[in-house]
């Protein structure tokens, strides 16, 4: 795949697939606009480089409908403040509105067109919408990887249709380290997963168990391991139907030794609520009426020794219900453990980063993803759609 630097631009319609799909409060108003900020940098080369820059982007879920509650305008207030000039915005995407708006362009001038999924051939990677799409651009930069799992028409149609396709500044910093990570890293390579449950990171588990030096399980997921072990575990969070699969992935770990640690003690507490009762326990004695909301400060101990020697660290999950202060000391002792390791530390997930940025340590991790669902399906080893269809860009014409 080329990237946006070893293309021509000056002059060119530049049509850029961004993720602006940033959280909003009931008024609209945006309440984080780290993805924003996150193509800044795409945005300004293309600018600088003489482009006519035409963005794109969905928001929400507004099922192929026109829905006010989902529209881009507001990102396109907060845009133009974060590039110091008014960035004009379209009522839509395809038809007279986006093509008045994108022939009015000139070099070094950014366009923000409307919400993509207010139209339902997007999700269904309509190729009749992907073409009109691209006949807005001369060139077609993907910068989207938190939507690149996802085959839809802005980001995997619309390349059969468009000569010149390159990847952005941020999607290319996405795939280099997460291939760093996962293809040829630096060892040994640490992985930390953690979350409700271990149904959600099947494949995740499965595909690292495989590559990694050692694995640090923690959250809800790691208490389906626990009880797999033959421990109660009260009423922790635990999957059943999962315990088979647990074993499986212990035994996996052992046979190809890889160090697989979980917690030894928890914070335990009768329901998972603010001003509940906490107290430590050991994982072996929790009682049958309570519940381990996080791990204790002997398993953050031995997480932090696991990860002293660590070269390469990913990290994908809380330890526990951190959103709670008196559960979020695990994730917080554990950002800072990453935080502290020389090691390259690779970050991915909301609530991840949610968690180190609360600890104040996310200055001090190497790479912090953009991507949830794109980030657990690289780690998964499976194949991205839009990144596909880059590969292939112009199969078409």
């Amino acid at each position: 795949m080329k990237s946006i630097d070893q293309l021509d631009i000056n002059g060119k319609k530049v049509l850029i697939r961004v993720d602006f799909n940033v959280p909003t409060d009931d008024q609209g108003n945006i309440t984080d606009d780290t993805r924003i900020r996150a193509h800044l940098e795409t945005i300004r080369y293309a600018t600088d480089k003489g482009g006519k820059v035409v963005l794109i982007s969905h928001l929400g879920r507004p099922k192929g409908k026109r829905n006010e509650k989902y529209t881009l305008r507001p990102v396109a207030k907060r845009l133009s403040e974060l590039l110091g000039k008014t960035i004009p915005f379209s009522d839509d995407c395809v038809g007279e509105p986006a093509e008045k708006a994108v022939a009015a362009l000139k070099a070094g001038d950014v366009v923000l067109l409307e919400n993509l999924r207010f139209h339902a051939e997007e999700e269904k990677n309509d190729p009749g919408f992907a073409e009109q799409l691209a006949a807005l651009g001369d060139v077609y930069i993907d910068d989207a990887f938190a939507a690149a799992h996802r085959g839809h028409a802005s980001n995997a149609g619309i390349t059969a249709f468009i000569k010149e396709c390159a990847v952005g500044i941020l999607l290319k910093n996405e795939l280099d380290y997460l291939r760093k990570a996962t293809v040829n890293p630096e060892r040994p390579l640490v992985a930390i997963i953690g979350g409700a449950k271990v149904s959600d990171k099947i494949g995740v588990l499965k595909n690292l168990v495989e590559k990694v030096d050692a694995m640090l399980i923690g959250g809800g997921m790691a208490f389906t391991f626990i009880k797999a072990q033959g421990y109660e575990v009260g009423k922790s969070l635990c999957e059943v139907d999962m315990l088979d699969t647990a074993r499986e992935i212990m035994e996996k770990a052992k046979q190809k030794g890889v160090k697989l640690l979980l917690p030894v003690d928890c914070i335990i507490a009768e329901r998972a609520e603010i001003d509940a009762l906490a107290k430590e326990a050991s994982v072996q004695a929790i009682p049958s009426d309570w519940a381990a909301l996080d791990i204790g400060p002997k398993s953050s101990a031995l997480f932090a020794e696991a990860l002293a020697g660590a070269k390469t660290i990913v990290w994908n999950g809380p330890m526990g219900l951190f959103e709670l202060e008196p559960f979020s000391k695990g994730t917080t002792a554990l950002a800072r453990a990453v935080a502290d390791s020389p090691a390259t530390s690779i970050i991915g997930g909301g609530d991840t980063d949610t968690a180190v940025h609360q600890a104040g340590v996310s200055d001090r991790i190497s790479y912090i993803s953009t991507g949830g669902g794109a980030f657990l399906e690289l780690l998964e080893g499976r194949s991205m759609p839009a990144i596909e269809a880059l590969e292939s860009c112009g199969g078409a014409q």
